[in-house]
């Protein structure tokens, strides 16, 4: 396999569509997320719209025309969304420090790879690839707390910078390496 990482515009991203939808799939319809092939289509729509949001960017691992994977990035809204999961991401931090935090930052929104070449490096190139010039080194995501995808962001340098629920339920908003705040803040508890 020789796979190539590439950063690419929106408008160059959707021409892959069917292989990002391919790779959507088969990523997020394993544990913890469970989903439907339909939620692959309806990736792809929110995509669409997606691309259009203020410094959107995008990375596609390809080995050749093929799709290996995926990621995507923008620049995070003041104040966040009220939609997804933006609620419980300011219930979890705070007003004050969701502003100061992530409001302006790099937000990862989407991290794929077919299952079939996790262990690559291909995941850790593209999350680079979409933050390696996040403003004063502020990039953030969000995960469920459940995946496993939370070990493989601290291996690289991510800090969560919430905890999730004494049930172990919920999301986790993880910090990037180069964070100002992880300096500012104490893990919490």
């Amino acid at each position: 396999m020789a796979a190539a990482v590439h950063r690419l515009a929106g408008r160059d991203l959707l021409a892959h569509g069917a292989g990002i939808r391919a790779v959507h799939a088969a990523a997020f319809g394993r544990e913890p997320w469970h989903s439907l092939p339909a939620d692959a289509d309806r990736y792809l729509e929110r995509l669409a719209r997606d691309v259009t949001r203020p410094g959107f960017t995008a990375a596609l691992a390809l080995d050749g025309e093929r799709v290996l994977g995926f990621a995507t990035a923008w620049t995070s809204s003041t104040p966040l969304p009220a939609d997804r999961a933006y609620p419980r991401v300011t219930a979890a931090l705070g007003a004050e420090r969701t502003a100061a935090w992530l409001c302006g930052g790099r937000e990862v929104d989407e991290l794929a790879v077919l299952p079939d070449t996790h262990g690559l490096g291909l995941g850790r190139t593209l999350l680079a690839a979409v933050t390696r010039d996040a403003p004063d080194g502020r990039c953030w995501l969000l995960t469920s707390a459940d995946a496993a995808a939370v070990r493989f962001y601290e291996r690289l340098g991510w800090w969560q910078a919430t905890r999730p629920a004494p049930d172990g339920n919920g999301i986790v908003v993880l910090l990037g390496p180069d964070h100002p705040a992880r300096a500012a803040a104490a893990p919490p508890q």
